[in-house]
């Protein structure tokens, strides 16, 4: 059986992904006390593209990080960048000269890291640090998610019960011979969104994926971590999280068949008319509008439970989410 469409490198593809999160906070902003992140004008939450490749990076790392040719570059653990750097080095027999190497040089590590690495060869990397690997461009770039309606940032107090350490006495009293019993804990903070429903966009660049290594099983493999993600990045801070949507444009030539922003508004998500505040993703009605697609573009919808190729059918397709 052939490889679907929607895996081949050699084509151009935009996509649209939906994400929803039910009290919980989808991506903190530390310059705001880790509230959820908003636009200060619309109110609309924001979920940035270094967040979600954190949690694509983690999903190969615990599925296939003991392989060889799905390690894990930007870890918060383990081996440092610089050590990564020397590693590809040692490992093409090249000795380091620290960032004033010859460009021949530079590109063999560069290459021995794409090979190596899920990440570099997916989103790129800037690896000059000391130890000069170069400079990499991934084919997978992602936008920031945007919730569809304002959202509404609550920074609720929460109380713990258990007391860290007991009370030191005063200068010049004894201690007590019998522990007090404590009367009150600690007082906290959580910032959650009681619901929102996120739209972002993606694209695939054919050209980049020849330069990279970036092959297809490697792009299925990063259709899959977009569904599947979530489940292996519960917290009780992110509350309810999940992908709700997945549509792929693919194109049949590599430089494209139309522009991305002729596509995406194809995949209409509007808010049903009689809720009035959405709580949940089936308070949103779903429009793919097919019969407006330009010649030479396969649309496909990818979702958590199976892979289903749609044909072009020329009319509408509408749903709840």
């Amino acid at each position: 059986m052939s490889d679907p469409i929607y895996t081949d490198v050699t084509r151009r593809h935009d996509f649209v992904f939906l994400v929803d999160v039910l009290d919980g906070n989808p991506n903190g902003d530390p310059d705001a006390g880790n509230l959820p992140r908003v636009d200060a004008e619309t109110m609309q939450g924001l979920m940035t593209d270094v967040c979600l490749k954190r949690k694509i990076r983690n999903f190969v790392d615990l599925l296939l990080g003991a392989e060889e040719r799905y390690k894990i570059y930007v870890q918060n653990r383990g081996f440092t960048l610089n050590e990564l750097h020397q590693r590809a080095y040692t490992a093409m027999h090249i000795k380091s000269t620290g960032s004033k190497q010859p460009r021949q040089e530079v590109e063999k590590v560069r290459r021995w890291m794409c090979d190596n690495f899920y990440d570099i060869r997916t989103f790129g990397a800037v690896m000059s640090t000391r130890v000069n690997c170069g400079q990499v461009r991934g084919p997978v770039q992602l936008t920031f998610a945007r919730s569809l309606d304002p959202v509404v940032p609550m920074d609720l107090a929460i109380t713990r019960l258990t007391v860290t350490a007991q009370k030191e006495p005063l200068a010049g009293q004894e201690r007590p011979t019998e522990r007090a019993a404590p009367t009150y804990g600690a007082m906290g903070r959580k910032a959650i969104l009681p619901y929102g429903l996120y739209r972002g966009f993606g694209f695939i660049n054919p050209m980049l994926a020849r330069d990279t290594g970036f092959t297809s099983e490697d792009l299925a493999l990063f259709w899959r971590a977009m569904l599947e993600m979530w489940d292996c990045d519960r917290s009780s801070g992110r509350g309810l999280m999940a992908c709700r949507g997945l549509y792929v444009f693919t194109h049949t030539s590599a430089l494209g068949n139309a522009a991305a922003d002729r596509l995406f508004p194809l995949v209409e998500i509007k808010r049903r008319p009689c809720v009035t505040v959405a709580r949940r993703c089936t308070d949103y009605e779903l429009t793919v509008c097919k019969e407006r697609l330009p010649s030479g573009v396969r649309f496909t919808t990818l979702t958590s439970s199976w892979l289903e190729d749609d044909e072009i059918r020329g009319k509408s397709a509408s749903h709840g989410l």
